[in-house]
């Protein structure tokens, strides 16, 4: 029987520490749920949706994403409850309250992804955008179907092949460690939008 060509990058460990099984994760998660982004998933979201000028990264961390976006020409602004030596810092995204002319577009803490969403919705003026990097299990759970009825995304684009959210930047490791088999996607609300939601495959 011929060997079948898995889909995504990594091996067997991969697999367990996506299924959270507890002899295979070697640490505990990161304490303020730093897991950068692979720079490509930016690139990514530029080729295949259009963005506004302005736009607010609002979990920074190291500027993976910022640095693609401002090096494409957007007018960027950075920031992160941490500080990670990048943008401007101690920054609690979830309790500003003054709105921004522009797109709100990050990963964020994925603990907090569902205030991100709603807090971002109220930030941003009706036909702005907010892009959020997140998990294609983002798309369970009760709640989430409570958000997704309420605000459906316009878009949103599965990541074919996988891309990686490396724990504390630390994207060699994760490599050497056997990557990653957990699938992300871009999900893309245009805030006012109200029609069903479009599903897109990128990469």
């Amino acid at each position: 029987m011929a060997k079948t060509k898995k889909d995504w990058t990594g091996n067997i460990q991969s697999v367990f520490k996506t299924l959270g099984s507890s002899t295979h994760t070697d640490e505990e998660r990161e304490t303020n749920d730093f897991y950068a982004t692979d720079p490509i998933a930016a690139t990514l979201l530029i080729q295949n949706y259009q963005l506004n000028n302005n736009i607010w990264e609002c979990s920074a961390g190291e500027g993976h994403l910022s640095k693609v976006f401002e090096d494409s020409g957007y007018c960027v602004k950075s920031t992160d409850l941490i500080d990670r030596g990048y943008g401007e810092t101690g920054i609690d995204f979830l309790a500003q309250t003054g709105k921004f002319d522009g797109d709100i577009v990050t990963n964020p803490p994925y603990s907090l992804a569902n205030q991100f969403v709603y807090k971002a919705l109220d930030l941003v003026n009706d036909g702005s955008n907010v892009c959020m990097f997140l998990k294609v299990l983002f798309l369970e759970g009760k709640a989430r179907k409570k958000l997704f009825e309420e605000h459906p995304p316009k878009v949103i684009f599965v990541s074919s092949s996988r891309i990686t959210c490396a724990k504390n930047a630390d994207f060699g490791g994760m490599k050497r460690s056997g990557g990653s088999a957990v699938a992300y996607g871009w999900y893309c609300w245009e805030k006012g939008y109200k029609g069903d939601t479009i599903v897109k495959w990128i990469n």
